[in-house]
């Protein structure tokens, strides 16, 4: 059955509408072949989802000296765009985009193109709540297309996700000539910190149909607070390497879930000298460390049954061990409800549906909610 979600933990922040800074110079724009039309890079508008300004490329996750810090696996993968997001205040009445996707793979054959290499558009309605407008499907490296059209009058914050499982090397927005464009203004400050989610292919996005159904965007759109997506596809193993990279970021949680990519021994070798190096750079800051979630089709697997209890096992004496040494701040999420009890939630067992991944936002939401309110 789906978790309930309390009211405390979704009503965390009072709801707000929009607030959006100067209109964005149109010469700043490329116009169409017609000149109805205007492609803005979204570059200057801020993209949302960095922990670090000084990367290789435009649109990576790591910073430029991860390349050598980190095994090549990661810094591949952390040229992937999953996670990042642009905040932007248009008064449009059509929405356009045009992007460039760094590998000519758009799809994989458990997870569609629309979550490995597309688009996915939101847009805040009068309550303040975001809701979803469109999703920009690849059709090639290059694509462009019309997320939305015949939008309703009037100015509006729109939040657009960036491909989950694709590099992009250019993102464009084109508006209709005399359109406004603007920066969305930056988050209240109680707001501005960033929930920091270290893990797998799970975390990175493995297999939402599109870049807003993972369960860390889920919950970045719930809260209303910007989130850091660092999800390595079969790369989440806790390495020593990403504890120091994790403390440089000034966040308001950490969310550690990297046992899908470990074992019993790695888990009892790894995680008490993670925590402990990401508690050394930043003591005040919560920790929560998320068990493996369970297969969805472990009750007819007994190996696979037999390695999450061990996984689980390892993990909590860890975590148990940690908190009688006295490290602070560390909260425990359990896994074996983290894809629901009917076994529905995956594509193969262990990668979430958009199912599936929404009820993992709602047991995140149970303990990150108390932690937040306040921030």
């Amino acid at each position: 059955m789906l978790r309930p979600v309390s009211l405390a933990a979704l009503a965390v922040f009072p709801l707000s509408l929009f607030a959006a800074g100067p209109v964005v110079d149109p010469a700043a724009a490329k116009p169409d072949e017609t000149g109805n039309v205007l492609w803005y890079d979204v570059r200057p508008l801020g993209i949302e989802g960095q922990g670090w300004a000084d990367t290789k490329a435009p649109f990576d996750r790591l910073p430029a000296k991860a390349e050598k810090l980190v095994r090549p696996p990661v810094w591949g993968l952390s040229r992937h765009s999953a996670g990042l997001c642009v905040r932007f205040v248009t008064d449009a009445p059509t929405v356009q985009a045009r992007w460039t996707v760094t590998n000519k793979t758009l799809a994989m054959p458990h997870m569609p193109a629309t979550g490995v290499s597309g688009l996915d558009l939101y847009a805040r309605g009068a309550d303040g709540r975001w809701s979803w407008v469109a999703n920009g499907r690849p059709a090639a490296e290059t694509t462009t297309t019309t997320l939305a059209g015949g939008l309703p009058a009037g100015e509006r914050e729109y939040l657009l996700y960036l491909p989950l499982y694709n590099g992009v090397s250019s993102v464009e927005i084109g508006l209709p000539k005399g359109a406004k464009l603007k920066k969305a203004d930056d988050r209240p400050a109680d707001r501005r910190k960033p929930v920091v989610f270290y893990g797998t292919s799970i975390t990175q996005g493995g297999c939402a149909s599109r870049p807003g159904m993972v369960h860390t965007a889920i919950l970045g759109r719930r809260f209303d607070v910007p989130v850091i997506n660092l999800g390595f596809s079969g790369n989440g193993t806790l390495d020593r390497e990403m504890a120091d990279l994790l403390g440089e970021i000034d966040a308001a949680v950490y969310v550690l879930d990297c046992l899908p990519n470990l074992g019993p021994k790695q888990v009892a070798e790894r995680t008490e000298p993670f925590v402990k190096a990401l508690r050394k750079a930043r003591p005040g800051v919560p920790v929560v460390m998320v068990e493996d979630r369970v297969f969805t089709n472990a009750q007819w697997r007994a190996g696979a049954k037999q390695f999450h209890a061990d996984n689980h096992t390892a993990f909590r004496k860890a975590y148990e061990s940690l908190t009688a040494a006295g490290v602070e701040g560390l909260h425990y999420l359990p896994g074996d409800k983290l894809l629901g009890d009917d076994g529905e939630g995956t594509v193969d067992g262990s990668h979430p549906t958009d199912l599936g991944f929404l009820r993992q936002a709602d047991a995140f939401a149970e303990v990150l909610g108390p932690l937040l309110k306040g921030k």
